[in-house]
């Protein structure tokens, strides 16, 4: 996706400033990719073309979207504030209360999305990707640092 169509999809990106981080490819989703996952697209469809846990429900649910990032050593938090020794991730909901993204905390507190099948990206809050395409942040999760699936 070009920069100019990343910016009308969400404007708040262009005022703060965001930088592209790879090239476009289906070949992963941001649910993936905040689970550190860069081969997979990760979606609880019914038909099971996607990769799900299997031992979390295949259902479109704030619940089932927590408790595959617990399986991966998350836990709810209050905030997406910077913490050492914590990795963090954002699980956005749109007006229906299904997830629609996610994002992940970096090392230096700025925030990695993917963006569909387009580009990751670095942005600075997680306020520049609220809209009507992924809703807003619902639940914040973290782990330590250097857990077994840890990325960085």
């Amino acid at each position: 996706m070009s920069k100019q169509k990343i910016e009308e999809f969400f404007p708040k990106l262009f005022e703060v400033g965001y930088s592209i981080t790879s090239p476009e490819t289906p070949n992963y989703n941001c649910i993936a990719w905040s689970a550190g996952d860069n081969e997979s697209w990760w979606w609880p469809d019914s038909q099971e073309i996607y990769y799900w846990p299997p031992e979390v429900e295949r259902k479109e649910t704030i619940d089932a979207f927590i408790k595959v990032y617990e399986i991966l050593g998350y836990e709810v938090c209050k905030d997406g504030e910077l913490e050492e020794g914590f990795d963090k991730i954002a699980i956005y909901i749109n007006e229906k209360d299904k997830p629609t993204h996610a994002a992940r905390q970096l090392n230096s507190g700025a925030w990695t999305s993917k963006l569909g099948i387009s580009e990751d990206i670095t942005h600075f809050t997680l306020d520049d990707l609220m809209g009507s395409i992924y809703g807003s942040v619902a639940v914040f999760m973290k782990r330590l640092k250097n857990h077994s699936s840890s990325t960085s």
